[in-house]
């Protein structure tokens, strides 16, 4: 009997054993069933959410000028959704005040882009992937946070427009940028930068430039090598005196120097038969010069204003200064007072 009954508590300890293992792995069944339905029910709506998004994407797709274009306006796109890359035919971006913090590094998929406008957003990185946009002519991010440059927009060779103004701590430029032969437009403004950029001086094709608001200190010597600029903007800087090689900007036609610490003006200057429009304004230069006053229209009053500064002031400045420099020509008369000799003569 003894026999029997451990061989009838063997069998129950492992019916027990045998039911447990079967209840769990018909419960791990159960779990993996009910993961599966969730990750497929996640699946599905993650699919229905793209088609929503990418629906309401389309709706901001528009054709100008034989141009695809996605255009946004003050709608809160913080991030762009991996829907956007099933519209690879886009040729240009417009979003303006959207929040965006981040260009996506999908970016590169769009092969036929050739504007990229993402000013006043809260962009703080341009991503390496951007340099793959090899058609891209136009690139402008100004008033986000962008702190830095990555080499990898050097490589952008159809590369015509840079605007990265009102970024405030950026301070520099990736060397390569000078290889840019295409690059004619270049708004660097309201920025850190002390110093033009050596790369600035070796673009080819420059021919507008905006340092404005910066802290230029002074300007390179050799600024002359930008030969085709002609659009030089440089107000609020703390630029103390111009370089004599600015005269030689033969295509210069608009120079802006408003509001920075000159002192004088180069003579040279004057040569510089180009220059359309020039701007001195709120400089403390040593010479005080006024231009004739003359009977003006309301309308004319208002140029004069504008010109109270201008070309016709630079070269009644140089005159005086030269006037002033020069030995004064006169005819010297002389009195002389010569202590008396005797018997001796002086003749004058």
């Amino acid at each position: 009997m003894t026999g029997v009954a451990v061989c009838f508590g063997t069998v129950n300890s492992v019916k027990a054993l045998w039911e447990t293992r079967i209840k769990k792995s018909r419960d791990d069944q159960q779990k993996e069933r009910e993961q599966r339905d969730k990750a497929a029910v996640g699946r599905l709506a993650l699919a229905w959410e793209d088609r929503i998004t990418l629906a309401k994407l389309k709706e901001r797709v528009v054709t100008e000028e034989g141009r695809v274009i996605l255009r946004i306006e003050k709608e809160e796109w913080k991030t762009l959704p991996p829907a956007l890359k099933q519209l690879p035919q886009l040729q240009e971006w417009q979003l303006h005040r959207t929040g965006l913090q981040k260009i996506p590094r999908f970016i590169a998929t769009f092969q036929n882009l050739i504007v990229l406008d993402l000013s006043r957003n809260a962009i703080a990185e341009i991503p390496k992937e951007i340099g793959q946009l090899t058609k891209l002519k136009e690139l402008l991010v100004s008033y986000n946070r962008v702190s830095s440059l990555p080499e990898e927009v050097c490589s952008c060779e159809s590369l015509e427009k840079l605007e990265l103004a009102f970024n405030r701590d950026l301070d520099e430029l990736p060397t390569q940028l000078g290889n840019l032969k295409k690059l004619y437009h270049l708004d660097l403004s309201m920025n850190q930068f002390t110093s033009i950029p050596e790369c600035i001086l070796n673009l080819p094709g420059l021919e507008w430039l905006d340092m404005g608001g910066n802290r230029l200190q002074s300007l390179p010597d050799d600024i002359h090598r930008m030969e085709k600029v002609h659009t030089l903007w440089l107000q609020r800087n703390e630029l103390e005196y111009l370089p004599e090689n600015i005269s030689r900007m033969h295509s210069l036609d608009t120079l802006v120097l408003s509001s920075n610490k000159l002192r004088d003006i180069p003579a040279l200057m004057e040569g510089m038969s180009n220059l359309r429009f020039v701007n001195f304004r709120d400089n403390p230069l040593t010479l005080e010069v006024s231009l004739p006053t003359q009977s003006l229209s309301e309308e004319e009053e208002e140029d004069d204003d504008r010109e109270m500064f201008g070309r016709e002031f630079m070269h009644t400045y140089i005159k005086e200064a030269r006037k002033r420099e020069s030995p004064t020509s006169y005819t010297s008369v002389l009195n002389v007072t010569v202590a008396a000799v005797p018997g001796t003569a002086l003749a004058l």
